[in-house]
């Protein structure tokens, strides 16, 4: 047997490590393309077929190692694959940003429904908002992934939430992250009237949406998981 000098042997270790975390993250790669090939077959349906889109813009992502490591250490998971995979379930995630609540409710209704998504958890943001006036509807969907090894089934964070949730939620990140989440309190007060605010715009467009095209709006929310 061949023997490595120390810091060859330190290389090596950190290079299969690394490798062994590259192929960790590779499920999670694969099951947020399972996720969203179907919505972008649902997008194209709804362009092709329907008159009218509810899909305004898709964005997704997953975890850099770094960012998954930060969250393991904030959790307190131990520094496993199998912890991980157990204690973490947004390492891939994709948000839908749809042009009214009615649409959020629809898409997750639409994804919801294939028999090869399972529905882990749901929290309804929307019908409930945070205390600082987050909304989005959030959805852990677990969806099979076939690898050469055999079967796997990941876990994908889903939001759903309209253009005027995206933009709140995107200023108050910027916000928070300028702040150090030290945020003076008097912002925070004037963040949670821009969310009222928001919210209201939401209404009034939905209102105004189903006026043009004389849709009867009826109260919506996730109904059963």
């Amino acid at each position: 047997m061949t023997m490595l000098p120390a810091d060859e042997e330190a290389i090596a270790q950190a290079r299969a490590l690394r490798d062994e975390f590259q192929r960790f993250l590779l499920e999670y790669r694969f099951g947020l393309r399972e996720i969203e090939t179907k919505i972008s077959i649902l997008r194209e349906e709804f362009e092709q077929a329907h008159d009218y889109n509810p899909i305004e813009h898709v964005t997704s992502r997953v975890k850099s190692p770094d960012s998954l490591v930060e969250k393991v250490g904030r959790k307190g998971i131990a520094p496993d694959f199998d912890s991980i995979r157990a204690g973490i379930t947004d390492i891939a995630g994709i948000r839908i940003t749809c042009s009214f609540v009615s649409d959020a409710y629809r898409l997750f209704d639409l994804l919801t429904r294939q028999d090869d998504v399972r529905v882990r958890s749901v929290k309804d943001y929307i019908a409930e908002p945070k205390a600082n006036g987050y909304k989005s509807l959030h959805a852990i969907l677990e969806v099979p992934v076939f690898l050469s090894s055999g079967r796997v089934d990941v876990p994908v964070e889903v939001q759903f939430r309209t253009i005027a949730m995206d933009f709140w939620a995107s200023l108050e990140h910027k916000i928070y992250y300028k702040y150090d989440r030290r945020v003076p309190a008097e912002l925070l007060d004037s963040l949670k009237e821009a969310a009222h605010s928001a919210a209201e715009l939401d209404s009034r467009m939905a209102r105004l949406h189903s006026e043009v095209h004389g849709i009867r709006s009826t109260p919506a929310r996730v109904t059963a998981v």
